[in-house]
């Protein structure tokens, strides 16, 4: 609750709150001491003989209800709850400079520290000697399926937009040492848009015979005379990226075009797309939230999924 942009937002946390507390005990005290009468019905009947009496709630009940109230009030003195106040016991839930019995953090530590030594081990190994090892894979598949499935999906075979990691192809390269890499550092893939300078690729026409060339390197259908003038296109303006082959460039995460790979789809109308508005694409880094040695260990596990592909 640090974050407010103005402390208005802080006394109106502290008011609903406080208020919806206070309340509940109002409305409790009135219905205890309201017009509740034993042994006299509300006049509802249901199946002939199910009838609604105004009983008073029983005492226990009451005195429960009341109970939480305390305990509400009691737990926000002592704990956070109400707008930025830190309660009186100084507790928070991460690392703040301001806080003093930062619970997390101590969660965080000892759990490192239980860890630390066995992931230590695993990072003075040869990555390739780690992904063999079983119980590494364990915990490298777990941290996959924590930070890595929302993209890559939880068998690791991606998605439109996100890269299959059980196959061969790869953007930046599947060494041990680039798979670390791209995993500790993250990447930022960038295809330029090229549909608004109509004098690079001839414009929407222009896109078309490049795509129909672009398909045509990886034995798909195509047309052959708009494949013949995006050739040209292709070797003016793509060649810097993907070669004069097609084959891409690791260097820059250019894919290579002479495969059944596509990142996108093949389609003749999603590479006019590609070429037209560009592609964004952003692997984050997780060098810092992880450290060193689950990078070895994630990055093993990884490598392994590819092991077993075909070329």
């Amino acid at each position: 609750m640090s974050d407010f942009v103005n402390e208005f937002w802080n006394f109106y946390v502290v008011v609903i709150v406080l208020g919806s507390i206070i309340a509940c005990a109002l409305l409790l005290y009135v219905q205890s001491k309201g017009a509740a009468t034993p042994g006299k019905t509300m006049g509802h009947v249901w199946d002939e003989t199910l009838e609604e009496y105004n009983n008073p709630l029983p005492l226990w009940w009451s005195w429960l209800f009341y109970i939480t109230v305390v305990f509400a009030l009691v737990y926000l003195a002592l704990y956070p709850g109400l707008g930025t106040y830190k309660g009186m016991l100084g507790w928070c839930s991460h690392a703040d400079p301001g806080c003093v019995n930062s619970e997390y953090q101590r969660e965080v530590d000892k759990a490192n520290a239980a860890v630390q030594p066995l992931f230590d081990k695993y990072q003075k190994m040869d990555l390739k000697a780690v992904a063999a090892d079983k119980q590494a894979m364990e915990m490298g598949k777990r941290m996959f399926l924590t930070y890595c499935m929302q993209c890559h999906g939880a068998d690791a075979k991606g998605s439109k937009g996100f890269p299959n990691l059980t196959d061969k192809d790869w953007l930046y390269g599947g060494e041990p040492e680039k798979i670390i890499e791209s995993i500790a550092m993250g990447r930022n893939g960038n295809m330029p848009p090229y549909g608004g300078n109509p004098d690079a690729i001839g414009g929407e026409t222009g896109a078309h015979e490049v795509a129909n060339y672009v398909r045509s390197l990886s034995g798909l259908s195509h047309d052959a005379v708009l494949a013949a003038k995006g050739k040209e296109k292709y070797m003016a303006v793509c060649i810097a990226c993907h070669g004069p082959e097609g084959k891409g460039m690791e260097a820059l995460g250019a894919p290579n075009l002479t495969d059944r790979v596509w990142l996108y789809g093949s389609s003749e109308a999603t590479i006019v797309e590609t070429v037209t508005k560009g592609r964004q694409n952003k692997m984050p880094a997780w060098k810092e939230f992880l450290g060193d040695g689950k990078v070895h260990v994630l990055a093993a596990y990884v490598y392994s999924l590819s092991q077993d592909a075909k070329q």
